[in-house]
């Protein structure tokens, strides 16, 4: 079995294998100067971590139902409101 880890050059050059690997359910690192970069998987190993995000993750309605509900927010701010004084304005 080929290692999951490539860097970038080899990884181009052996595109078709990293492909290869891919679809067989091993997921292929790339490194870019050193350092971590990308990881290639298969559309099928894609796709289940979009659903198991969506489901991990909270809808609107329970975001907004998590809020704390006991006081009001103004409540809690000391906010001064500025006085503004109005201006005479000429029209003609």
């Amino acid at each position: 079995m080929r290692s999951s880890l490539w860097r970038l050059q080899e990884a181009k050059t052996q595109f078709s294998q990293v492909v290869d690997a891919a679809l067989r359910g091993e997921p292929q690192h790339i490194t870019r100067n050193g350092k971590q970069a990308v990881v290639v998987l298969s559309e099928q190993a894609f796709e289940s971590l979009q659903r198991s995000a969506r489901a991990a993750a909270p809808g609107f309605i329970a975001h907004l139902l998590a809020m704390p509900r006991d006081k009001d927010v103004r409540d809690e701010m000391d906010v001064e409101r500025a006085s503004l004084a109005l201006r005479d304005v000429d029209f003609s």
